[in-house]
């Protein structure tokens, strides 16, 4: 009889479920749904405030996960209607959902894709919030794709407006492509958390790059609110030289290597004695003169493990602009090494403390403390003990000085958020494995050499091989040839050099190379894959952001599929979390795609600010968005061009002349015909009465006339406000360039000045009545 009572039971529900589902199809699934998505996920909404309380609106959305669609439905207070590919909607069970939330389905053909326009229409006129994936289809890569045109026609008759929603969290489950894979992988979070932004809503006319810009942004925003997730760059180091053993970790020039635990147990030796022997309670600021080496490693990880701030010095300044720096950042104690002094002359305003002579006072417990550590505890115990979980993503790891190209070095202060959503988005740019050999030749004075040949390098599984010379070609060669070096980054000066002195053998393993701080020439692409079997990208990136931006994904680390993520003249998409917008300089207004303005950045990677200087900071920063100084344009497909910085431009005339076009005319002409690699011609600018300021131009010697220089620059149809006048050009011996390879503007503006006998324009502060 209970059997069947029971049964009797079974069936009544099964029929009300039945009945149900047919009379509120909606309401039955989400019944059934909403429990399952909350064992799996804890969501956020931000931002509901911004979604419009009645009418019809569109939501334009990021694509990350195949469940995205889900997600934005269970968060949402309204009922979305997404225009879907109907070609992934061929069971019953399918039809029946599609159904119950009034999704609208195309087909590849034109009749299919016209009918689902206009429901999509109609809907939004009749009050309904329509959905759109503007992107078309899953990101491969995490980056933020070109929109396809689809959302303009939804919008055609302007009958609502565009509400951007970025959901974060999704990338590294198992329904996005994280990692190459879509589904094929282990879980990697309990419950993720899953927030999604709301943006306000943009007008109905809006053009794609608008909309793209302003979704882009909310992303950033996202990024810079889950930065508490970022992983912590120190408890992350221990757990690769953990998982390293005893392979090669690091090794350098001078014949110093170490294996992953053996790396480990020297760093942590290391920080014994330095808070034994060196540094005091409340020291945060320690100096660091060392150049790319095992040893730079070490001292760098070991300030990170004691944490304090890691402030790497330039070598290849004066004394002068260093004491600047010492004052700037309050420092004590410069670390060094003997050897490396002896090159230099260096009258220092602190106590330079050579690492030899601390090798002395290594104790034995030192040695068994850092063995037992190193060898023995888990790494989870030693965070602990080294109190790395008090470490907040706010903190500052290092401070890095600008290259002070165009005046007194500026310290930037990093963030461990800073430098770690860096090392995230390189590893999902770059791929970086436990195979790949990273060459370090970029000083840790240098943001990218800091982030990307220590950190990421360090972090993500390569094995790191540093030189201090990036312009030492036929160094760098053999230690590229030794290690089997796949990774290499550098400036297309030093790219130059190496087509020169550099046999291809010794690049037999080059796989990828990556080149920012200047212009890369168009001819240097096709020269060097030429000769060594790889093709350089490009990539942007600033001090004050950390400093990637964008890059162009290399052709062999790349993961999309019918995804263009590499375009050559371009610096790449923004990296995902990061955001790019182009204003007009004059009226700051926001400008569309392919329009020349001033580029402006947001997201995790931006500087915390300028190290004693709130002013110089509020200049830079702009609610936010650090304000570059370079002028760029985003093209339809959301890749970046730059095409100038400000500092780089004349106004001559009332018009904006850009050294950098006319630089690069004179540069084809210079170079033609011959296989010098070096930067032989360089533009700038002095004061002039009459119109404000007038081009000069500085060459090494040369045998074409200024006459011909001239014909050459009319030839390739420059206008002739941009063809700098007769007495214009002069010969140098050299280009003043800085120890990374860019152009040093400031030398170069002073070089001009003196040659041209101008006089160097005033300040304000020195001009009557300022």
């Amino acid at each position: 009889m209970w059997t069947w009572i029971i049964l009797g039971c079974l069936l009544a529900v099964v029929a009300a479920v039945l009945i149900a589902g047919r009379l509120a199809p909606r309401r039955t699934v989400r019944f059934f749904f909403k429990p399952l998505l909350i064992a799996l996920y804890r969501k956020r909404v931000i931002g509901l405030e911004n979604l419009p309380r009645e009418g019809g609106y569109v939501i334009a959305a990021n694509h990350v996960s195949w469940v995205d669609g889900i997600l934005i439905l269970w968060m949402m207070p309204r009922n979305v209607r997404f225009i879907v590919d109907g070609g992934n909607f061929h069971s019953r069970v399918l039809n029946y959902l599609a159904a119950a939330f009034q999704t609208i389905l195309m087909t590849a053909n034109p009749k299919s894709i016209a009918r689902a326009l206009k429901a999509a229409r109609e809907g939004l006129a009749a009050g309904d919030v329509i959905g759109i994936f503007p992107e078309g289809t899953l990101t491969r890569s995490g980056h933020l794709q070109g929109f396809r045109p689809g959302i303009s026609k939804v919008l055609r008759d302007r009958t609502g407006p565009v509400v951007p929603v970025w959901v974060e969290g999704m990338w590294g489950s198992i329904f996005s492509h994280s990692g190459g894979k879509l589904f094929w992988k282990r879980p990697s979070l309990p419950r993720r958390p899953v927030t999604m932004h709301i943006g306000k809503p943009l007008p109905a006319d809006s053009s794609l790059g608008r909309i793209r810009t302003e979704l882009q942004a909310l992303g950033a925003e996202a990024a810079i609110t889950a930065r508490d997730r970022l992983p912590t760059l120190p408890r992350r180091i221990i757990r690769g030289w953990k998982r390293r053993g005893g392979g090669l970790q690091a090794a350098d020039s001078l014949g110093n290597e170490a294996g992953g635990r053996s790396l480990l147990m020297r760093t942590l030796i290391l920080r014994r004695l330095l808070r034994r022997e060196v540094l005091q309670k409340g020291e945060q600021h320690v100096g660091l003169l060392l150049p790319p080496s095992v040893a730079g490693v070490a001292t760098n990880v070991a300030l990170a493990f004691d944490r304090r701030v890691s402030v790497n010095l330039n070598y290849t300044v004066s004394s002068e602009v260093l004491n600047h720096c010492l004052k700037t950042a309050g420092i004590r104690h410069v670390l060094s090494s003997e050897k490396f002094l002896e090159k230099f002359d260096f009258q220092l305003d602190a106590e330079i403390v050579p690492l030899e002579t601390l090798r002395n006072k290594v104790t034995t417990l030192d040695k068994l403390v850092g063995w037992v550590a190193a060898y023995v505890l888990p790494a989870g115990c030693l965070e602990a003990l080294l109190g790395l979980g008090r470490i907040d993503p706010d903190d500052p790891l290092t401070v890095i000085f600008t290259s002070g190209s165009t005046g007194m070095p500026k310290g930037v202060t990093l963030s461990h958020a800073n430098v770690s959503h860096n090392v995230q988005a390189i590893d999902q740019a770059v791929h970086l494995t436990t195979e790949d050999v990273v060459l370090g030749i970029l000083p840790f004075f240098h943001s990218f050499g800091y982030t990307v040949t220590l950190w990421a390098a360090q972090t993500l599984g390569p094995c790191g091989v540093y030189h201090f010379n990036p312009l030492d070609a036929r160094q760098v060669g053999k230690l590229a040839h030794r290690y089997g070096a796949t990774v290499l980054l550098g400036t297309p000066t030093f790219l130059r050099g190496y087509l020169r002195r550099i046999e291809p053998e010794q690049f037999a393993e080059l796989d990828v190379v990556v080149v920012g701080a200047e212009k890369m020439p168009a001819d240097l692409f096709e020269a060097f894959e030429t000769r060594f079997g790889v093709r350089p990208v490009e990539g942007y990136g600033t001090t004050e952001l950390s400093p990637l931006v964008s890059v162009n994904i290399p052709p062999t680390r790349s993961v999309a599929k019918y995804q263009p993520d590499r375009v050559e003249g371009s610096v790449g998409r923004p990296v995902p979390g990061v955001a790019a917008r182009i204003i007009s300089s004059e009226e700051e207004r926001l400008l569309d795609t392919y329009e020349d303005g001033m580029l402006l950045v947001r997201g995790p990677n931006v500087m915390q600010g300028y190290l004693g200087r709130p002013d110089l900071t509020a200049e830079a920063l702009r609610d936010g968005w650090y304000v570059t100084g370079d002028i760029a344009h985003v093209d339809d497909a959301g890749f970046l061009h730059i095409t100038g910085r400000l500092s780089r431009f004349s106004k001559i005339g009332g018009e904006m002349v850009p050294h950098v076009r006319v630089e690069e005319a004179l540069i084809e002409l210079l170079q033609e015909g011959t296989q010098d690699d070096q930067l032989r011609v360089c533009v700038t600018a002095v004061p002039d009465t009459k119109k404000g300021e007038r081009l000069i131009v500085l060459h090494l010697p040369t045998t074409r006339s200024v006459d011909e220089l001239r014909a050459g620059l009319r030839e390739v149809d420059l206008p002739n406000l941009f063809i700098p006048a007769t007495d214009a050009f002069y010969q140098v011996d050299e280009i003043p360039v800085l120890g990374t390879g860019k152009l040093d503007l400031k030398r170069t503006r002073e070089l001009a000045e003196t040659l041209a006998g101008a006089a160097p324009p005033q300040r304000p502060s020195e001009t009557s009545g300022s």
